[in-house]
């Protein structure tokens, strides 16, 4: 999955996929995750909030599985 870069202290880069709906998301420390069943607003909403990581912790973080790839 293709992720693009952002701009937050604990997230390095994010990758959705809107056909399975799994958001993907790499922290700075290189670990990797995917989320599942997470819909495309969740991921819109994500990008465009003014913190990037606060959102990821307060919306996506424990409302979604997940696994390390």
């Amino acid at each position: 999955m293709d992720r693009e870069p952002v701009s937050s202290s604990n997230l390095a880069s994010v990758g959705y996929d809107p056909a399975s709906e799994t958001l993907e998301i790499e922290f700075n420390n290189g670990r990797v995750y995917q989320y599942y069943n997470v819909p495309p607003f969740m991921h819109e909403r994500m990008m465009e909030a003014p913190s990037i990581g606060s959102f990821f912790n307060a919306e996506i973080k424990k409302a979604y599985s997940c696994e390390q790839v």
